[in-house]
Parts: structure tokens; sequence; C-alpha cells
């Protein structure tokens, strides 16, 4: 519902409804030195993976007392430093919210975040990580590759999907905000859904990763592959169930 201004017939301006993808830092330490740190390795293994991104401070998993606080000042800076814009903290105690409201942060206690939960042999890292909730927005035709990638090189196609037409070699990595095809031997790292899109998918002609990842549920290559998929043409998709989310390993004819 628009609200027009006091003059309907020449309004200057009007209030609406509006969507905005943002990202959610999950904390799961309060040291924010080891938080920033963590980040500071992802922007450098991964140039550009933010993009002054509006971020919500999650503090939900940290459970806090009604009089604790965190060095939320530190965070914002680090935050921003490293292309980040904090909008809104969620999960606050009393003291710790009123501190963020001082500084300009909303509160977002209410905003439905994604949270993967990996079982069985999937797992997710154990270090604070950026999720995102609302998969990112695909402005632009997938990023595609026509030479095969040698072990040390790494592409990340942001906010679209990944086409490579050739081998990923042992020691190379893909990195997709969407999803990723292969169309050859894919021997190295391939991340897709890096910011948190759960639909993205993997396809590859000969399926021999050293690590799969979607969505930051991930399997190495110390879990060999079913039988069915390992070395022959192949899909991966992300399924949740009850024990959380878990990686699914299809094979397929092309």
């Amino acid at each position: 519902m628009a609200i027009p201004s006091e003059e309907p017939s020449n309004p200057c301006y009007e209030i609406k409804s509006a969507e905005l993808s943002l990202v959610s830092l999950l904390l799961k330490s309060g040291d924010i030195s080891l938080v920033l740190r963590a980040l500071k390795q992802q922007t450098t293994e991964i140039p550009g993976f933010f993009d002054h991104d509006p971020v919500i401070i999650d503090v939900s998993g940290l459970n806090l007392t009604d009089e604790a606080t965190i060095d939320l000042m530190g965070l914002m800076s680090g935050l921003r430093e490293h292309a980040l814009v904090p909008l809104a903290i969620k999960g606050a105690p009393t003291a710790l919210l009123q501190l963020a409201k001082g500084v300009g942060l909303v509160d977002a206690s209410d905003a439905r975040i994604r949270r993967s939960t990996a079982s069985g042999d999937d797992q997710k890292p154990q270090v604070p990580a950026a999720e995102n909730f609302s998969p990112p927005p695909s402005p632009f035709g997938a990023m595609r590759i026509d030479k095969p990638l040698r072990s040390g090189q790494q592409i990340y196609a942001k906010g679209r999907d990944l086409i490579v037409m050739g081998n990923v070699n042992a020691g190379a990595e893909v990195i997709s905000d969407g999803h990723i095809h292969v169309y050859g031997t894919l021997r190295g790292k391939a991340i897709a859904g890096a910011r948190g899109n759960g639909d993205a998918q993997i396809f590859a002609q000969v399926m021999e990763p050293e690590l799969i990842s979607i969505a930051g549920v991930y399997r190495t290559s110390e879990n060999p592959l079913p039988k069915d998929v390992l070395g022959k043409n192949a899909q991966v998709s992300l399924h949740s169930g009850p024990q959380g989310d878990k990686l699914l390993f299809t094979p397929f004819n092309i």
C-alpha cells in the first residue's frame, strides 16, 4: 500500500514496501577479533566476495545474558573494512540491543534467517561465517570459462552461475553464487551457492572432486563418493531433512 503525501494532486514522495537481499552474520563466538580474522581470511581467499552488502548481525547463538555485550563498535568497523554494511541486529539481549540502537542498528528480532545443520557425512565449517537467507540476484548471464583450470587457479562467479568448458584440475577452485557446470573432469574444489543459495547445484561430466560444497554444507575426498557417481556423470544438490541439510549425489546421462 502506498502512502501519499498531504497533497494528493502533486505528491512529493510515496512510502512503499520493499524487499532487500541481506546477508546474516551468524556469530558463533563472542571473540570479535576471531570473527574479523576469519572474515579477513575469507575475503583474502575470495576477493570481491562482499560488495557493500547489507548485513544483519545475528547474536542469537551466543546465549548472552541481559547485561552482556560484545565489542559491537569493533565488529561494525571491521565489517565495513571488508565491504559489508551493518544495518540491523538479531537476538540481542537488553543491554546489547540498547547499544545497537544507539549506533543506528535496527532491531531485526523477527527476521527469518535460513540455517543449515549438516548431518551424516556432510559437514559445515566450524568458523564464524556469513550466510545468505535470500538467494542472491542474478543480474548477469552465466560466467563461462573456455579453458581448463590448473592447480592454484581460482574462479568466482559472483551473483551468477559458472560454466567451465574443460577440466578443473586438482588444486584449482571454482566458486559460484549459483550453479556450477563442469563440462570435463572435476578434480579440484567446487563451491556452489557460496552466499547461501541452497537451490544451487553442481554438475560434472566426470565427478572426482577434492571438495564439493553447496550453501556451506561440504564433503571432501577423505569421504569417498558413492560408486555410482565417482568418476561418472553426476549432479549434486542440497536436500533438507529432520537431521538438517545433506548433499545428494545423483548420476545422470548426457
